[in-house]
């Protein structure tokens, strides 16, 4: 059995190993015993004592980490708002960039008719040039007349003064670089208008338009010319 002196300076109790827990109430109750005047009414209980210490350590640990939680939550709530902000400019960001991602397909798909245009622009001048310049002498032309697309297909009308002139002009439009099955439809004599006494050669022929190798025509994109244009422009003014 162990005994305990309360008293202070007194020697400890009899055991050869002391008890650490029992030294630390021996201390609360000289403490207490000091406070309280040293008399004997003055006894505190060793196990409220150490209660009263555990609860105050617990309560002061409680506190530290209320107020260190606090402060946590205040720094993730600042966080949490810029991340809010961040993610709302980055949105309109996105909403931007899907904007003009949506533009910048509309003008291809624009600039891709305009260049399919462009590249057909031609198509009826250098028909009508090559009918034109094919026209031998006595043969006179009166329509072009459109018949088909894919490929273009054309019928020309006119007069001649020989079954000669005809073929003659037949041969020069074979011989185009932009015409080929050139064929006939009707071919019959008939008197001239102009004095019926003389009788003239009336025709139709069907042609098909055919556009020549890359390498045999001399072409300017629309765009890019425009484009070099304005960036030479621009360092001089």
């Amino acid at each position: 059995m162990i005994e305990v002196n309360l008293l202070p300076g007194g020697r400890k109790g009899r055991g050869r190993g002391g008890n650490p827990l029992a030294g630390l109430v021996s201390g609360l109750q000289g403490l207490t015993r000091r406070s309280g005047g040293g008399g004997r009414g003055s006894q505190v209980d060793p196990y409220m004592a150490f209660f009263a210490v555990a609860a105050a350590i617990s309560l002061g640990y409680m506190g530290f980490s209320f107020f260190s939680l606090r402060s946590e939550t205040e720094e993730l709530a600042v966080q949490i708002e810029e991340a809010v902000q961040d993610s709302i400019r980055n949105a309109a960001i996105i909403e931007r960039t899907r904007q003009l991602e949506a533009r910048g397909d509309s003008i291809e798909e624009r600039v891709a008719i305009i260049q399919e245009i462009d590249a057909g622009r031609y198509v009826w001048p250098h028909l009508l040039d090559e009918v034109a310049a094919a026209v031998p002498d006595f043969l006179w032309l009166r329509e072009v007349l459109y018949e088909s697309d894919n490929p273009l297909t054309v019928r020309v009308t006119g007069r001649a003064g020989s079954l000669f002139a005809i073929t003659r002009y037949m041969r020069r439009l074979e011989a185009s670089r932009f015409l080929r099955s050139v064929n006939p439809e009707t071919m019959q004599q008939t008197p001239s208008e102009a004095n019926p006494e003389d009788l003239v050669y009336m025709f139709e022929l069907v042609m098909q338009y055919e556009s020549p190798g890359i390498d045999e025509l001399e072409t300017v994109p629309l765009f890019d010319d425009a484009v070099s244009q304005a960036q030479t422009a621009e360092p001089g003014s």
